[in-house]
């Protein structure tokens, strides 16, 4: 692998100095009498508007540079021939850019773009010039735009002219969450976007009708003044044509009405159309449940009673925004459907009351599934294999169950002496079967309840069949776990309340223990007999927006966030019973069928954040850190539940399971890799990315971390946390990345290097004495690292 990803590397570089070779002609394939646009500069006067806010607002930009001076792009470009009708030009220039040619009228459309942007964020007096500086031998021209923002109008006062009492009451019983409040700059945005909360706030509260066109703002200003005393008025609705008797045009001059839900109607089959006449055009079948009227098409692919456990629009009630929210995030948790759509129709109504109806127009996804992978590997001249099989059934029993299983087997064949081992060949049979319930399952639990809580309930069963030469271990495992979240999938909780996983070892060679670990406890453990019966609970938040065809061409997020967190619990309900009922063996631990188990509790938590400084530049930070805790009926935590450090996503100047724990040397024998896990953990990462061309990316990155043990274990030496101590052991790497970004999935290679090496008898400093073979770490992975 290491030879690999050296092959890569040097052909990257050689890629890309052959580029910049190529683009020391930037205006090669530049149409005759034009220009290039090579250079661009916001220079703004003063420190109250950054250049970064005003890029955006350009109507042309040079190309782009990579790391700041390469212009590998135009490069890649420029390296096509004249010839677009050959193929080998064609594919060139669609990964290259083309050269920008400089255009006058866009260079005006960009002045007075930068003007209104600073107009609109209460700059009122703000100007904006461009000075172009043309090079004709050269071809190419540099733009300057000199920006003079002057000083801001800020909002003095802010009254309300709010003639509907009602909207009144409801808007004025929150408003210190309105962004625009007295002192604050007369930005255009801020406006925008308190008329956005309030319409959210009002369409709540069963104004369905209301826009949020109906809010307007009027600015005073006096002469010469930059205080702006702005009057917030809620206009009367438009009658928009409707024949009214004239007590009910009166009552509308000022109020807004509310809307009831009249009637819910839920269309499984929808095959396009408008609503209600075309959408139900398909119906074979209607069913009356709890007043909702169902239409099915072909069949009853699903119950009544759940897709009605999954609305929670009710006929009669007042029309909100957060049931329509709530019945999307329901219905998307049926796996069986593929597209949900929610149409109000009005239906009448007088005065201030009016009605809708609500149709939920469904499409239904594929019932089956099968999927299969297959693989090969070579370890040094030993062949294997991998087979693997998942199939999945979205609708079990009509109630859009998913049934998920999965088969894999895995063989290697092996070459040597076998004398004394009992197997010939590393083989591995796995299989899991689960089945995920669309609602909150709980023996005794109500069905208001079940409806109440938007939870799904996974159940599962694995099994891992192991063969290896010194022995065969059997992996059993069972889980009851509860997912929930939100429906953009930003914020998602899983708990689970019973997870049960027992390794099994029905044969090993007589001295295999002995040879592997004969006084180490952590590598005992992992082969002999025992039982982990845990409860955890997960929580996942983000800000992330998720790419789609409504918001791909929106503009850039400048800060990204990511929020992980664990919570983890073992035997303590056994250690309970075992106090009350149970008796102890030989050491002191108490047992379950005669097997020790378990008894810790763990909690770890990651951040991550994306500073985006522009659609080519970003910078990320990563911080995270763990404990786990053994207590009761263990002294140690179970090797599979501890954590680890170096590693693709982890202190990238060592290989996996090569750092720590503490100051320990983990280079004396061959099963040292098993000694350098640890009960604490600390992560810090700092990485700069740049989009180079094509799908390429470049990265930068430094590299923080360690993990420690709790206690003092014999075979971890240097390994314990010391307050006094625990920041000298910090290990510190650095290094460059290479990333290849397809859209749907980002291959990533790393070099890092040891900068900090706090292991016994190994170099310290590794950053002042660096030595290639040393310190550097290849890593190769999918996705990015944080």
């Amino acid at each position: 692998m290491k030879s690999l990803v050296r092959s890569v590397v040097a052909a990257v570089v050689a890629g890309v100095l052959l580029l910049m070779a190529a683009g020391c002609s930037s205006t090669r394939l530049l149409p005759e009498g034009t220009l290039l646009l090579d250079h661009v500069n916001i220079d703004v006067e003063g420190d109250s508007v950054k250049e970064s806010e005003l890029v955006n607002y350009l109507r042309q930009s040079p190309n782009h540079r990579a790391l700041g001076f390469m212009k590998l792009q135009l490069a890649m470009y420029n390296m096509s021939g004249r010839d677009t009708t050959k193929w080998y030009n064609r594919w060139v220039r669609r990964m290259g850019q083309a050269p920008v040619v400089w255009s006058q009228n866009l260079t005006d459309a960009s002045v007075k773009q930068l003007r209104q942007a600073l107009v609109n964020r209460g700059y009122m007096e703000a100007a904006v010039e461009a000075d172009s500086v043309i090079n004709r031998k050269g071809r190419k021209v540099d733009i300057t735009y000199r920006v003079a923002t002057g000083a801001p109008h800020r909002v003095a006062t802010k009254n309300y002219d709010i003639p509907d009492t009602a909207i009144a009451r409801i808007i004025m019983r929150d408003t210190i969450v309105l962004p625009v409040k007295p002192g604050s700059l007369f930005d255009r945005n801020d406006l925008d976007a308190e008329r956005v909360i309030i319409t959210e706030r009002l369409r709540n509260e069963g104004y369905y009708a209301f826009i949020k066109d109906y809010i307007t703002f009027v600015a005073d200003t006096a002469e010469g003044s930059k205080e702006v005393n702005l009057t917030m008025r809620i206009n009367a609705p438009r009658q928009r044509g409707e024949t009214m008797s004239r007590l009910d045009s009166i009552a509308h001059v000022t109020r807004h009405a509310t809307y009831y839900i009249r009637r819910v109607v839920i269309v499984t089959d929808y095959r396009g159309g408008t609503v209600p006449a075309e959408a139900t055009a398909w119906t074979a079948d209607s069913v009356d449940c709890d007043g909702i009227t169902i239409l099915y098409g072909d069949d009853r692919y699903l119950r009544a009673s759940t897709l009605v456990e999954k609305c929670h629009l009710q006929p009669g009630s007042l029309y909100t925004s957060s049931a329509v929210d709530r019945t999307y995030e329901a219905m998307s948790k049926l796996g069986i459907l593929k597209s949900i759509n929610i149409d109000f129709v009005p239906a009448g109504g007088a005065g201030t009351t009016r009605f809708v109806d609500a149709y939920i127009l469904l499409t239904r996804n594929r019932k089956q599934s099968l999927t299969l992978d297959v693989e090969g590997t070579n370890s040094e001249g030993d062949l294997g294999f991998g087979v693997g099989v998942t199939y999945q059934h979205r609708n079990v029993a009509h109630r859009s169950q998913l049934l998920t299983t999965r088969l894999r087997v895995n063989y290697e064949s092996l070459s040597g002496n076998f004398n004394g081992l009992i197997n010939d060949r590393y083989t591995e049979y796995a299989a899991e079967v689960g089945i995920t319930f669309p609602r909150f399952e709980f023996p005794f639990a109500s069905q208001r309840m079940k409806k109440r809580l938007n939870v799904a309930t996974e159940f599962a069963l694995s099994m891992n069949y192991q063969e290896r030469p010194e022995y065969t271990r059997i992996i059993g495992g069972g889980a009851w776990k509860y997912k929930w979240g939100n429906r953009d999938n930003t914020r998602r909780h899983i708990f689970s309340l019973l997870d049960i996983n027992y390794v099994y070892l029905p044969e090993r060679t007589n001295d295999f223990l002995d040879q592997i670990a004969p006084d180490n406890p952590l590598l005992r453990y992992s082969y002999e007999d025992h039982f982990i019966v845990s409860m955890s609970y997960n929580f996942y938040l983000t800000n992330k927006r998720i790419p789609s065809a409504l918001t791909r061409n929106h503009t850039l997020q400048p800060m990204v966030y990511t929020l992980r967190a664990d919570v983890e619990t073992a035997g303590n309900v056994l250690y309970a019973l075992s106090s009350a009922f149970g008796h102890r063996d030989a050491e002191g631990m108490y047992t379950l069928f005669g097997i020790r188990y378990s008894q810790y509790a763990k909690g770890e938590i990651d951040y991550g954040v994306t500073f985006n400084l522009s659609r080519r530049h970003a910078l990320a930070f990563h911080a995270g850190g763990g404990i786990g805790v053994p207590y009761g009926n263990s002294t140690v935590m179970p090797f599979e539940k501890r954590f680890y450090a170096g590693g693709a996503n982890g202190v990238r100047g060592w290989s996996v399971r090569s750092l720590g724990p503490g100051s320990f040397d983990g280079r004396n024998s061959v099963t040292d890799f098993i000694n350098q896990c640890g009960d604490i953990r600390l992560d810090f990462s700092a990485e700069y990315r740049a989009k180079l061309f094509w799908v390429l990316e470049g990265a930068a990155f430094v590299d923080a971390g360690n993990i420690w043990t709790i206690r003092n274990y014999e075979n971890q030496p240097g390994g314990v946390w010391k307050w006094n101590e625990f920041y000298k052991q910090i290990a510190l790497a650095y290094g460059v990345g290479l990333r290849l970004d397809f859209s749907y999935f980002l291959l990533r290679f790393d070099l890092g290097m040891k900068a900090h090496n706090p292991a016994m008898n190994q170099e310290p400093w590794p950053l002042i004495h660096p030595n290639w073979h040393r310190d550097a770490t290849f890593h190769f992975a999918v996705g990015y690292p944080f």
